[in-house]
């Protein structure tokens, strides 16, 4: 196993950890999560085991969309600091071995941004064409709006010139045109800074939608919209050749294929578009599967995964920061989720999603929330946890829309969780109450205790890192066996290979198991040892073992042969 290409392409093995700085640690006491307070606590991502973390927007911003709503592309919000702290957390962070990567917001801009505030005064302004603007009353575009409970058109008129401007999201957020020439050099502009600073890549805010516009523009040498993400991708290139793009592309697998520039579909060549995308289909089919104890879903997601290029990426995930969309599960499957995990209607959100954390989902049922922790690090791709996933954490119902999971970080049982000593009307917002509030779950008390969440979390980052046949196998193999609520795959890369089996069900089963690339007719049999336990079991001489799994539960199983010199 040629271990040092792990290092080369580190995306694929990776652990990547999202977080706001607002709502992380508060240095300073005035209430507002900090740079330097993110600085302090980095101790707390190594320990985990994290090797890249991933900032949600740190920038100035009108704070209308807690932070996408950009007014500067080039700054730090003063709340949060400013750029000599941006490039200690940078250097910190690199010397604990953890890469930096920050959100990429280029989809749209403020309305305080100064580039729309001057398109606004004049329509010869040479910032009017950095926005997208008609000047017909537009048709319903109601069925195109991404927060329809909020709008009801993708356009608003300007009262000022009498033109409309177009909005996707929210219309305090006009869209920038990607068709304009003008708009891309700022955005390369923007690429070029942040590495220049330090950053090892972006995660690209809602890439379909800032594509859309681009190849319009008359006489434009760009006459295809993935054009422009190659060139966005060499340029990166440029500047730093290890730097990736992370890409928020929530479509079917088919058309996903192409945002990773593969073409041909074969998934023989490197990629020139996005590294690594979202997997946010199998991540619906996860729940699906959760909800009905039914690996099936799952188990058909990763058979649909198309071949993508060889230094490409699936990022998988449980939960990110906005709501947990279901939107490509029918109506029918959404409304099992939706019965199993959000039944009351404020669990709910835009009819398509959840705005809930795992641990409420499941009923804070230990066995079922490692279950699943268990199996997102052994899917073949690249783990990404959200803040607070490591020690469970809840949400808080009673924060409006998608900020429910987006509640200041709980470091201790003091007052606000630990994150700030200023008074809680200061705070950013309200910390979770009840059964998961900070008095029953923080990252002190579990630090403390090797039975809790955090330290098995640790082990499963541990023991990823430890297999990259986990982010480098083409695909997984679905291994068959008789029980409908377990998955048993297994991931292969070159002489490396791992089976794991998880139990969906509230039922203990024994799983019986035929690997026939281990028949042997000698005295030196095959072995599957665990990776999570002690333990380990002999395959026969045709290639069968039997595998006991207890309600919910899971295990991780290399396969070990005489001559092995892996550690296990």
């Amino acid at each position: 196993m040629r271990i040092r290409e792990t290092g080369e392409l580190w995306w694929k093995t990776a652990v990547i950890y999202c977080l706001d700085v607002e709502t992380f640690m508060d240095w300073d006491d005035d209430g507002i999560g900090d740079l330097e307070g993110l600085v302090q606590r980095i101790d707390h991502l190594a320990d985990l085991g994290v090797t890249c973390l991933w900032l949600m927007p740190f920038y100035p911003t009108a704070d209308r969309d807690d932070g996408y709503d950009i007014t500067d592309f080039l700054g730090v919000d003063p709340r949060l600091g400013d750029l000599g702290d941006l490039v200690r957390l940078i250097r910190t962070a690199q010397d604990r071995g953890i890469r930096v990567i920050a959100d990429l917001v280029v989809n749209h801009t403020s309305a305080q941004h100064p580039w729309f505030k001057a398109a606004r005064r004049s329509t010869s302004s040479p910032y009017r064409d950095y926005y997208v603007w008609r000047s017909t009353p537009p048709p319903d575009t109601s069925d195109q709006v991404v927060f329809p409970d909020q709008e009801d058109s993708i356009w608003t008129l300007d009262e000022a010139s009498g033109e409309y401007y177009r909005h996707r999201f929210y219309r305090h957020q006009p869209d920038l045109n990607t068709a304009n020439p003008a708009v891309r050099d700022e955005i390369a502009k923007t690429v070029g800074f942040w590495t220049q600073l330090g950053l090892s890549g972006f995660r690209v805010d809602a890439v379909p939608f800032f594509l859309s516009d681009t190849a319009k523009h008359p006489g434009d040498d760009i006459t295809d919209p993935h054009d422009y993400l190659r060139d966005l991708r060499a340029f990166l290139h440029r500047r730093r050749g290890d730097a990736i793009l992370m890409g928020e592309v929530n479509l079917p697998y088919d058309e996903q294929r192409l945002y990773f520039g593969d073409s041909d579909g074969d998934g023989t060549s490197d990629g020139d578009e996005l590294t690594l995308q979202f997997d946010f289909v199998g991540m619906q089919q996860l729940y699906l599967a959760l909800a009905r104890q039914d690996a099936g879903p799952i188990a058909d997601a990763l058979r649909a995964r198309p071949a993508i290029p060889r230094d490409a990426q699936w990022a998988t995930f449980v939960r990110n920061h906005d709501e947990l969309t279901l939107d490509k599960l029918s109506d029918d499957e959404r409304a099992e989720v939706f019965a199993a995990f959000g039944p009351d209607p404020d669990m709910q959100l835009y009819g398509r999603g959840l705005r809930r954390r795992l641990p409420p989902m499941l009923a804070g049922d230990p066995r079922r929330i490692r279950m699943v922790y268990s199996l997102l690090f052994s899917l073949p791709g690249t783990p990404v946890l959200f803040y607070g996933e490591e020690i469970g954490m809840g949400e808080n119902l009673a924060v409006e829309g998608r900020m429910a999971v987006r509640t200041p970080m709980q470091w201790s049982d003091a007052r606000n969780g630990g994150f700030s000593r200023a008074a809680p009307s200061r705070l950013p917002g309200p910390v979770v109450e009840g059964g998961y509030g900070p008095e029953h779950v923080n990252v002190a008390d579990q630090r403390r205790d090797p039975d809790a969440l955090l330290s098995f979390v640790g082990t499963l980052v541990r023991r990823y890192r430890e297999s990259p046949e986990l982010g480098w196998a083409e695909c997984a193999e679905i291994l068959d066996q008789p029980h409908p609520g377990v998955l048993a795959h297994r991931c292969t890369w070159e002489d490396g290979s791992m089976v794991a089996v998880h139990n969906l069900t509230d039922q203990a089963v024994t799983v019986p198991l035929t690997l026939a690339d281990l028949k042997h007719d000698d005295d030196a049999p095959a072995r599957l040892v665990d990776l999570l336990q002690d333990g380990a079991c002999d395959v026969d001489g045709r290639g069968r073992v039997s595998l006991e799994l207890p309600a919910y539960g899971y295990r991780w199983l290399r396969v070990v042969h005489a001559d092995d010199r892996r550690m296990v």
